[in-house]
């Protein structure tokens, strides 16, 4: 074989290297939609959607919810190894003015602890 039928090496480098790069390109293409893909499977599928409005409080929830919010207001003092009637009763006490349906409250219900013990009571000094 003669070197002026065969074709120019360069010629041929350069017609492998513009393939090469097409395919490349294509590949790579291909291997991030697959990704894309991949990561909307992976994800977790999203809540259904409630249409249901959240169900009324009950009375004692409402009432329980009043409580709570009497052990957390710091104008009656501290309210850690004492019952909630007693806080009230020392607020009335030393006249911090304690709201009159808590008292109510906790005289209707004196025997229930939900009722008689503060947020903390579970909780040593």
């Amino acid at each position: 074989m003669s070197v002026e039928n065969t074709p120019s090496l360069s010629v041929c480098l350069s017609a492998m290297t513009a393939k090469r790069a097409a395919l490349i390109t294509d590949s790579y293409k291909v291997v991030k939609r697959s990704r894309r893909e991949e990561k909307r499977e992976k994800r977790a599928p999203s809540p259904p959607q409630k249409d249901t409005e959240p169900r009324p409080l009950t009375a004692r929830e409402i009432e329980l919810q009043e409580l709570r919010q009497f052990d957390q207001d710091w104008r009656y003092g501290p309210c850690t190894g004492i019952s909630r009637l007693q806080r009230w009763e020392r607020a009335a006490q030393h006249g911090l003015n304690p709201p009159q349906e808590i008292r109510d409250m906790l005289l209707s219900a004196d025997t229930d602890p939900d009722y008689t013990h503060c947020l903390w009571s579970d909780y040593p000094l």
